[in-house]
């Protein structure tokens, strides 16, 4: 089958409004789950972005979250809804009517919208769209035959692209990719990282959740967490649990001087803070470093916050220990953002391989002799992760890893690496739910 949710997408957006209010009631919350489908399929962050589109801003807070649910729910299950598509059409009709049908498909199959409430607003839908309209009647039979009939067999495999799961089955095996893949159609809990002193176990009962190896507290409660117990006091962050992982594997002291390089979005910048030692947080984002003062207003933790370029930063500063969270694909979210494995391109791996290299080596000049340095990235991707410590560790002899300990840092054991690295994959812990993918590296300066 064609990976047909690549390639630019035309939003089915220029719709005029109905002369029956009563007739569009829901209507304009689809029509904006289409809207980000298709900007989360164009391009990374796109479905973010999507967001302050007027159709989507504009809606009611109700109804923005649903045609979010809509199309997360889409393009968790994009290639399974495609395979169902496929078999019902002889041929592959205009885009904005395919993502007609993947919208109201990802509400009935995934989300149990009924079929007849679904159906019903789709055809509406079609038939307010002047390139929609000529194909109401397919938009009716399509939909309806899946009712009747049902959906058919699907395979969990075909929401990858193809050329990851290629490279996904030659670094993990056939097995391993077979879980990661069914990891990718179930929306994941919240997890929460907790400032010290707080009570894990009430936080955990207040919110019908558990508390998981490491300390982090999850939960599938939904909406948003302003309201939840704890936000107002700055008690606890949402921070996934592998992606807290890094921190405890650096093992900051009080008293400890710690360079967080590329630290926005700002959990693991949290953490450091948490344990006492004098956080720097570093970013090139001026824009992003906001969240990371405003999560540090609100938990009452403190950090100079840098806004530079860490390959160029002017100062000649060492530290007992650095972080480099380094920009990479991301493949390692996809539990959480579905879309990375639309966005990425093979090239993208190649490229940011590249960004990789040369951060980390600016890392290692901050590091003072007898210090630490932890290297991680959410990614699956041995280039970004196994190949860069390796090749690091060739350049530097001066650094020697440190193998990890799994259990002191909350991670499964299956996740140590012959080399005593950690990679995180998102099929592991499938008793507690399981968790993003990562690698992590810990190294210390001789």
């Amino acid at each position: 089958m064609a990976d047909k949710a690549r390639g630019p997408r035309r939003e089915p957006v220029a719709h005029p409004p109905s002369d029956d209010p009563a007739a569009d009631i829901g209507v304009e919350a689809r029509i904006a789950a289409g809207v980000l489908l298709n900007a989360a399929l164009e391009r990374r962050n796109g479905l973010d972005e999507a967001m302050s589109f007027t159709e989507v801003a504009a809606l009611p807070a109700p109804d923005r979250a649903f045609a979010r649910a809509v199309a997360m729910a889409a393009l968790r299950r994009l290639g399974e809804i495609d395979q169902i598509l496929d078999r019902r059409l002889q041929k592959s009709p205009p885009e904005a009517v395919r993502t007609l049908l993947r919208v109201s498909l990802a509400q009935t199959l995934v989300l149990g919208t009924p079929a007849f409430a679904a159906v019903s607003t789709a055809v509406k839908l079609a038939e307010r769209g002047v390139k929609t309209r000529p194909y109401k009647a397919l938009v009716n039979a399509v939909l309806r035959g899946v009712e009747r009939e049902g959906p058919g067999l699907t395979t969990a495999r075909s929401n990858l692209p193809d050329w990851i799961a290629a490279r996904w089955a030659q670094a993990y095996g056939e097995a391993m990719l077979e879980a990661i893949a069914l990891a990718v159609r179930e929306e994941p809990p919240t997890d929460l990282s907790l400032k010290p002193g707080v009570d894990a176990g009430a936080l955990a009962a207040a919110l019908d959740g558990r508390v998981l190896p490491g300390g982090t507290v999850r939960t599938g409660a939904r909406g948003d967490v302003a309201g939840w117990p704890g936000y107002e006091t700055g008690d606890w962050w949402v921070q996934d649990a592998a992606a807290a992982v890094p921190v405890r594997l650096l093992a900051p002291k009080a008293g400890e001087a710690v360079l967080d390089l590329c630290a926005a979005p700002g959990g693991k910048t949290l953490q450091i803070a948490a344990s006492g030692a004098a956080v720097t947080a570093l970013d090139r984002s001026e824009t992003r470093l906001k969240r990371v003062r405003q999560n540090l207003e609100r938990t009452g933790l403190s950090a100079e916050v840098v806004v530079a370029n860490g390959e160029e930063w002017q100062d000649d500063r060492t530290f007992d220990a650095v972080l480099l969270d380094a920009p990479c694909t991301a493949t390692g979210t996809l539990r959480r953002n579905p879309e990375v494995l639309r966005a990425t391109r093979p090239a993208d791996v190649a490229k940011l391989a590249d960004v990789q290299h040369r951060l980390l080596d600016a890392a290692a000049l901050r590091v003072k002799p007898g210090g630490r340095l932890v290297y991680c990235v959410c990614s699956l991707e041995r280039e970004e992760g196994e190949t860069q410590i390796i090749a690091f560790l060739r350049r530097n002899p001066a650094f020697r890893t440190v193998a990890a300990d799994p259990a002191a840092v909350g991670a499964a054991a299956e996740a140590v690496t012959p080399e005593g690295w950690l990679r995180i994959l998102p099929s592991q812990w499938p008793e507690h739910g399981g968790l993003d993918g990562f690698f992590a590296a810990r190294l210390e300066r001789r």
